[in-house]
């Protein structure tokens, strides 16, 4: 079968990289939600090939691609990687690199709450002198890096907001994240539209379950086989698309919708992800965070 050769006009590509623990894996999954083709720790030096292979695709041709490029790759590459995008841009590519940082305090905090190792530790540094040979090797990357997001005082999800209000451009129209919650720890600061699902039928309740959440197939098949469950979710994705187009019309290019049940562990966790599915499918644009699981 022949490739299919799109114009690079209409090639978008993000370039993640920064200091490990800045939030790189949690861009690129965002990214991923949208629909990006997205590659983690790949050679600098083979970024070219990787927009050419995917762009050509045999199965349908992908023109949104995502990169994290990290202090593992060798410094030769890292040195190289302004003039790898500068060519892969004069092709006509649209290029974007976003550097993700943090405090070194953060960072340190970070890796001691995970238990993590750093990259460069291997190299018999402590964690403190890594961070800080890590941060001379991406100099000249963050230098010139079209945004410098410092994810010090961002929390996951605030994280992830951020990239997608920057960087949804995967598909047209208005981004929408999906997030589940709680009520007994309160309502998500930044919500839209609050629905309640304590209403529903609770897994928690059922022993076998009480343990898996609502990505686990256990989980779905109980709650599917509910049909006031059923009955929720067809209410709420109409109500949804009645009026998601009004706020388009009113120039909003995001939108947080929030799923709160008792634990936010089963009903909300569930509904999110078929909502998202749904979304997704019909619009392009759509984002899960499950509060009380990450």
């Amino acid at each position: 079968m022949t490739p299919n050769i799109i114009d690079p006009k209409s090639i978008r590509l993000v370039v993640l990289t920064g200091m490990s623990g800045g939030g790189k894996t949690v861009a690129l999954r965002a990214l991923e939600d949208l629909e990006f083709y997205c590659v983690d720790n790949l050679p600098a030096a083979l970024i070219p090939q990787l927009v050419a292979a995917v762009s050509q695709g045999e199965h349908g041709p992908q023109t949104h691609i995502a990169v994290g490029v990290d202090v593992r790759n060798r410094e030769a590459d890292l040195s190289r990687m302004p003039s790898v995008l500068s060519d892969i841009a004069a092709t006509g590519v649209e290029v974007h690199l976003i550097f993700l940082d943090s405090r070194d305090d953060v960072l340190i905090k970070r890796y001691s709450e995970t238990r993590r190792r750093h990259p460069l530790s291997s190299e018999g540094l402590s964690l403190a002198d890594a961070i800080a040979r890590e941060r001379k090797l991406l100099r000249p990357l963050s230098a010139i890096a079209e945004r410098v997001l410092d994810s010090s005082e961002l929390n996951v999800h605030q994280l992830r907001r951020l990239i997608a209000t920057g960087y949804a451009a995967a598909s047209d129209g208005m981004t929408l994240m999906f997030e589940s919650f709680a009520f007994r720890r309160g309502l998500p600061l930044d919500a839209d539209f609050v629905f309640d699902a304590r209403c529903l039928p609770n897994p928690h309740w059922e022993a076998r379950l009480r343990p898996l959440s609502g990505k686990d197939a256990p989980v779905r098949e109980y709650l599917e086989q509910q049909p006031l469950v059923e009955q929720y979710f067809n209410d709420t994705v109409h109500w949804l698309e009645n009026w998601l187009p009004q706020f388009e019309k009113d120039d909003r290019s995001y939108v947080t919708i929030c799923i709160g049940c008792t634990g936010g562990r089963h009903r909300s966790v569930y509904l999110v992800e078929k909502l998202a599915e749904h979304f997704r499918n019909r619009r392009g644009s759509a984002l899960t965070f499950h509060r009380e699981l990450e």
